[in-house]
C-alpha cells in the first residue's frame, strides 16, 4: 500500500499556517480519492485511519488530514487565537485549500465524522463544489440545536445520580473534576466508544486533550453543552441544495440519534441511510467495521 504525507501552506489574512495531509493509495490512478474529515472539533485524524481499508476494498485512494490547531497541524500560538478565528469558514477554505493543492478538485468525494460530518453538509450545501462526486455524512447533524436535543435526550436516560452530578458540575464550572469526567465516561462508553478504545482513537483523544483549544473554543466543556462558537450553528436551510448523491449512517446506540440524521434524509435529494448497531464510530466497532466498509465502499463505487 503506497502511503505519502505532505504539507500545504494555509494563508489566513496575513498568517501562514500548514495542514498535514497523508495520502493512502495513488492519486494518478484515475479513481476520485476519498478525502476524510475528522470529527471533534479539535480530534486528529488517527482515528479515522481504518478507513484506508477503502482503499484495500476497492482502490480508491484516501486522504487523511489534520485540521490547523491539533495534531500534525498545530502551530504555536493556538491558545492566543481569538475565538472569532475559529470558524466553519476557516476550516472550508483550509479543505479547498488541501483539494486544490492536491489537485483533485474536478473529482473526489468527502466522508466526514461527527462534526466534520456537519462540516461536509455544509461546505456540499453553501459552497457546491463542482468536483463533490459523493458525500458521506456519519453521525453528523444539520444543527447544533439537533445535536443538543439528541445528547440530552441519551443525558436524560442515564441514572439520576449520574446525569444530576453532570448538570451540577456544569453549571458550577467543574469540569475539570476527576468526578466529572468519571460521569461523562458514563456517557462515552454507551454512546461514543466502548472501552478498550482502539489505540487510534486513544491517540486523537489525547491529542485534543493536549491541545483542547479548538475543541472549548468551538464546542464547550462536552457533548451535551455546547456553548462556543457552534451553539448557533445550521445548515438546516440549505441541506436541500446537496446535488451529490449522499450516504447517511448512524448507530442505534449513537449520540447522533435519528433526530440528528433524519432531516439529511427527507431534503437532500440523493440520498441513502445505513444504520449500524452500535455506537458513534462504526468504523472503530467490531460487530459494525466490516459491514461499515462495505456500505461504503458500495457507495462510493456504484452509487
Amino acid at each position: 500500500m503506497t502511503e505519502v504525507t505532505g504539507k500545504v501552506d494555509f494563508k489566513v489574512g496575513d498568517d501562514t499556517y500548514q495542514t498535514w495531509y497523508k495520502i493512502v493509495g495513488d492519486l494518478t490512478s484515475g479513481a476520485h480519492p476519498l478525502i476524510v474529515l475528522h470529527g471533534g472539533p479539535g480530534m486528529s485524524h488517527e482515528y479515522m485511519t481504518p478507513l484506508a481499508e477503502i482503499h484495500n476494498k476497492c482502490n480508491i485512494p484516501v486522504v487523511f488530514y489534520d485540521q490547523i490547531g491539533i495534531g500534525k497541524s498545530f502551530f504555536e500560538g493556538v491558545a492566543d487565537k481569538p475565538k472569532e478565528f475559529w470558524t466553519v469558514d476557516l476550516f472550508m477554505d483550509e479543505l479547498d485549500n488541501l483539494v486544490t493543492h492536491l489537485g483533485v478538485q474536478n473529482g473526489f468525494a468527502l466522508l466526514g465524522h461527527s462534526w466534520r460530518g456537519m462540516l461536509g453538509a455544509h461546505y456540499a450545501s453553501h459552497r457546491h463544489p463542482v468536483g463533490l462526486k459523493h458525500l458521506v455524512i456519519t453521525s453528523g447533524a444539520p444543527s447544533m440545536a439537533l445535536w443538543e436535543q439528541s445528547t440530552h435526550q441519551l443525558l436524560n436516560a442515564l441514572p439520576a445520580d449520574v446525569r444530576e452530578m453532570i448538570e451540577r458540575h456544569e453549571k458550577e464550572g467543574t469540569t475539570d473534576s476527576p468526578e466529572y469526567e468519571k460521569m461523562v465516561g458514563i456517557f462515552v462508553e454507551k454512546h461514543v466508544c466502548k472501552s478498550p478504545w482502539p489505540k487510534v482513537m486513544e491517540t486523537s483523544f489525547a491529542a485534543m486533550m493536549q491541545h483542547p483549544t479548538v475543541y472549548h473554543t468551538m464546542a464547550g466543556p462536552s457533548e451535551f453543552t455546547i456553548t462556543g462558537t457552534l451553539k448557533s450553528w445550521s445548515c438546516l436551510d440549505q441541506i436541500h441544495t446537496i446535488t451529490a448523491p449522499t450516504l447517511l449512517t448512524n448507530g442505534v446506540m449513537d449520540e447522533a440519534q435519528d433526530v440528528c440524521v433524519s432531516p439529511f434524509f427527507q431534503k437532500i435529494p440523493h440520498v441513502k441511510w445505513a444504520q449500524f448497531s452500535q455506537r458513534h464510530a462504526p468504523f472503530l466497532e467490531e460487530e459494525d467495521q466490516a459491514r461499515y466498509f462495505q456500505v461504503v465502499a458500495d457507495f462510493l463505487t456504484y452509487a
